[in-house]
């Protein structure tokens, strides 16, 4: 061999040896879409940054894609265009949508199956592992950030407004006379208001009373379900909503949960909202306050009976290669850590969404260190779930949910009563379930 062809050789050499070298160390990027925001999406980021260290195959890249609704409309939209993410975060009114969008998932049982990964869905607590389970008993979506509604208050407010700190309003005529009495004593701007309006006061509200939402056990049982939250203690709540609006003792703040800032700003001294809210508000409230459960009506036989979760999974799209799907599966693994799944409740607010999460915790004697901390788990586990109180299944939720603020609004507005209200949205949504139905028979 020549010196020219010998050269040759040696460089053809070393560029084969740095391509196998870059190929043997390349990361496969798993794309993960999510709509967490401040010290939720800090979390997010870490749990990324903690897998990504932990192993040098895989990247997990966390990508904020904007409200609940606007990633799983971007990740639908982005499948069709051929470039969906590996993992998206759906809330949970989101799964019927999931289950319909055919082709589009792939199921995360199949995922962990196909990969080695150990999965039980036991493991998880009943009440979350059926939210995402097929009728045929498959998990479908992988159990990430689970809450519940529950009921925050300013202690500061209500000793100025000559109220005791250590007793919340636990009946809503209750949570009135406490707004009465914030108002008349002017110790708070606003006394009492909500985020997302329909979770609260349609769905964790029948729940909570052991009144169904619809049909077929709220959909649970089968896709032809029909709305009935025009019934008269439906009504009655919403009449009262009205009547306290009118008297400037409920502040509507919107749609999500933009009446968690009026709060932890001090502005409103009393919110329903999600237990998960805990997060921003001990990272904004200057002020001392305290969780407590739902409030209900007293004469109501059987209340309160549980609350229903909230917050999100994550599902796996379809159509990746078996190598991403094998990462995918890692990471999942590294989420269900019982460690980390107790960190996530004790940081966030969320479900301790395991036994194990909420033993660890509860050794730890977080929650005597912490009170309030674990209302929303003694919510969700007050009473065996009914067929009233174990969830929902809907298609089309997620519009329907706008039809029902849309027509609350209507109602605060002065432009309808209550019972006009509630069948008016019952009617509309029935409308938009019948539509669903029929395309997912086609």
């Amino acid at each position: 061999m020549s010196r020219p062809q010998a050269r040759i050789a040696r460089l053809v050499a070393a560029g084969a040896l740095a391509a196998f070298a870059t190929s043997a160390f390349a990361q496969t990027e798993i794309q993960w879409w999510h709509a967490m925001t401040g010290a939720l999406n800090d979390r997010v980021n870490e749990f990324a940054k903690g897998f990504n260290e932990s192993q040098k195959d895989y990247k997990v890249v966390p990508v904020f894609k904007g409200t609940y609704p606007e990633t799983m409309t971007a990740a639908i939209a982005a499948f069709r265009a051929g470039n969906a993410p590996h993992i998206v975060q759906v809330f949970e009114v989101g799964t019927a949508t999931m289950m319909a969008a055919k082709g589009a998932i792939k199921p995360v049982a199949e995922v962990m199956r196909e990969a080695g990964e150990k999965f039980d869905p036991k493991s998880y607590i009943g009440a979350v592992a059926g939210y995402y389970t097929s009728a045929k008993g498959e998990m479908l979506s992988f159990p990430f950030n689970s809450s519940t509604t529950v009921f925050y208050y300013n202690k500061d407010v209500f000793e100025k407004a000559g109220l005791d700190p250590n007793r919340p309003p636990a009946t809503w005529p209750e949570v009135m006379a406490a707004a009465a009495k914030i108002k008349a004593a002017g110790a708070s701007q606003c006394a009492y208001t909500t985020g997302w309006p329909s979770w609260v006061h349609v769905e964790n509200f029948s729940a909570w009373h052991n009144v169904p939402i619809g049909t077929r056990e709220n959909g649970m049982a089968g896709l032809d379900t029909r709305f009935q939250i025009n019934s008269p203690l439906h009504v009655r709540h919403w009449n009262n909503l009205k009547e306290w609006s009118q008297k400037g003792y409920f502040t509507y703040a919107g749609r999500r949960n933009e009446a968690e800032a009026k709060f932890y700003s001090g502005e409103c001294a009393m919110l329903t909202s999600s237990s998960a809210a805990q997060a921003n508000i001990n990272r904004n409230a200057k002020f001392k306050y305290a969780v407590a459960m739902l409030p209900y009506y007293a004469d109501v036989k059987g209340a309160p009976q549980n609350t229903i979760i909230g917050g999100a999974s994550l599902w796996v799209m379809s159509g990746k290669k078996p190598n991403e799907y094998k990462g995918v599966a890692k990471f999942l693994s590294y989420l269900a850590d019982p460690q980390r799944q107790a960190q996530w409740h004790q940081q966030t607010g969320y479900l301790p969404i395991t036994p194990a999460a909420y033993d660890i915790t509860k050794s730890a004697g977080f929650y005597e260190k912490n009170p309030g901390t674990d209302v929303s788990v003694r919510q969700m586990m007050l009473k065996q779930p009914t067929p009233n109180s174990k969830g929902l299944r809907f298609g089309s939720f997620v519009q329907i949910r706008d039809m029902f603020e849309e027509e609350m609004e209507n109602m605060l507005a002065g432009k309808q009563n209550a019972k006009a209200a509630l069948d008016n949205a019952v009617r509309r949504g029935n409308e938009m379930l019948a539509r669903f139905q029929k395309s997912a028979r086609e």
